[in-house]
């Protein structure tokens, strides 16, 4: 057995004792810090793993996994293209399926409002296919629109004060009209059939899609593509996709993976978890070094009775277990209610940021700066037991000295001082 009868009765009796004043208000606020701290750190964490997660899902899901682009600007046969990739194993066996797609930026102009955007042309049955996961659609529904028709981001056509049937000019400096005094732009109107809703404001507000073929008119590539994408069952074999490419495709070909093309926000996203992590934990370490105040003050409220129980043949590594148990307790007891406070905020945090921004009448998480219209969060089991573990970890090791202290008390000196 870990601990005796008499040393966890001892323990528990001076955890809390209320005749110990100072020392016993010390060990609630190193019981709340370590709760406290622990739930800020499950919080804070599950809202960084949701917005990497939410995050990279949006722009992977928009772009592909793997893209492939060509030097030259535009890739023709991009179906004969896609055709030869399908038949190498490795991508047949990670891919599910393979976009093309002709991308420009364009001016989108509407009722005297003006607006930089991408105009996307993809085939609808890919975009049905790339908006299944969680993307709103308002007005017709997306396999019933024609050529040259336009599907435009909700914020986008608030920004333009659009509706669907009204039209929107889209103005772009490619392809334009050569004259003497140079390119001038080319400006086509389009009527605006629907609108999506992402949920990520980048593409609610920057993105217009339209079927392949009128974009290749409107683009001036006809029967070419910008690029292509390849969406793969599992994002973490993309490089074995890119290295199947690599040797598959002639030269003039680039391939890049989702982790290339975002890598400064991927590496941004991890360094900013890190750093988050270890600040926060100095929470619990606070917390912990109060503990230590705490069992240094009882040792020295309970010198008398420790020279007592030594008398009475209690060994020095009974002493050490009372006063081990005893701030462990702290640790064990803030790091349980705080891994129930924890898990209940993050589960509930989009609720209670709403609530939050209702009593202060601000907006608490702005869709432009953040990206997203919406708090994620997303709890990870491992992390969340990780917090508890490091949480009671440190408060254990904060009870050493004091209990080292405690164990060497010299009953006889004690007992003769007093």
């Amino acid at each position: 057995m870990l601990f005796s009868d008499l040393e966890k009765k001892v323990a528990f009796r001076y955890m809390f004792a209320k005749k110990r004043g100072f020392g016993s208000v010390v060990s609630w606020v190193s019981l709340i810090g370590i709760m406290l701290g622990v739930a800020t750190l499950i919080v804070v964490m599950s809202v960084m793993g949701g917005f990497h997660e939410t995050l990279l899902s949006r722009i992977i899901g928009m772009n592909g996994h793997v893209v492939v682009y060509h030097n030259g600007g535009t890739i023709s046969d991009y179906d004969f293209l896609i055709d030869k990739m399908r038949q190498n194993k490795v991508v047949a066996k990670y891919t599910t399926s393979i976009v093309p797609i002709a991308e420009g930026q364009i001016m989108a102009s509407s009722n005297g409002n003006n607006s930089g955007a991408m105009v996307r042309g993809i085939r609808m049955p890919d975009l049905i296919a790339k908006t299944n996961t969680g993307t709103r659609i308002y007005g017709k529904a997306l396999d019933k629109v024609k050529e040259d028709e336009l599907v435009i981001g909700s914020a986008l056509s608030r920004a333009l004060r659009v509706t669907a049937g009204d039209k929107v000019s889209l103005i772009s400096a490619n392809g334009g009209t050569a004259t003497p005094f140079g390119t001038m732009p080319r400006i086509m109107s389009y009527p605006v059939v629907s609108s999506f809703f992402m949920g990520m404001y980048e593409y609610d507000s920057g993105y217009i899609f339209m079927p392949l073929e009128s974009a290749q008119k409107y683009l001036n590539i006809q029967d070419s593509v910008t690029h292509i994408d390849l969406f793969l069952t599992d994002a973490e074999r993309s490089g074995e996709v890119v290295s199947a490419l690599d040797t598959l495709l002639p030269d003039g070909f680039v391939v890049r993976d989702w982790r290339d093309l975002n890598r400064g926000f991927v590496g941004a996203l991890q360094v900013e978890s890190s750093v988050m992590f270890l600040i926060l934990l100095l929470i619990v370490i606070v917390a912990a070094f109060n503990i230590i105040s705490s069992l240094v003050m009882l040792v020295k409220d309970k010198n008398k009775d420790i020279a007592v129980m030594r008398t009475f043949g209690v060994s020095r590594k009974s002493m050490m277990k009372i006063f081990i148990l005893s701030g462990t307790s702290i640790g064990l007891i803030g790091s349980v209610f705080g891994t129930i406070l924890g898990v209940i905020f993050a589960i509930y945090i989009e609720p209670i940021r709403k609530f939050f921004q209702f009593i202060t009448g601000r907006d608490l998480f702005p869709a432009e700066l953040y990206s997203l219209s919406e708090l994620p969060s997303k709890i990870v089991p491992s992390s969340v037991i990780s917090i508890a573990v490091i949480a009671i970890a440190l408060a254990f090791l904060a009870t050493l000295y004091p209990a080292w202290k405690a164990s060497n008390t010299d009953p006889v000196e004690t007992l003769r001082n007093e």
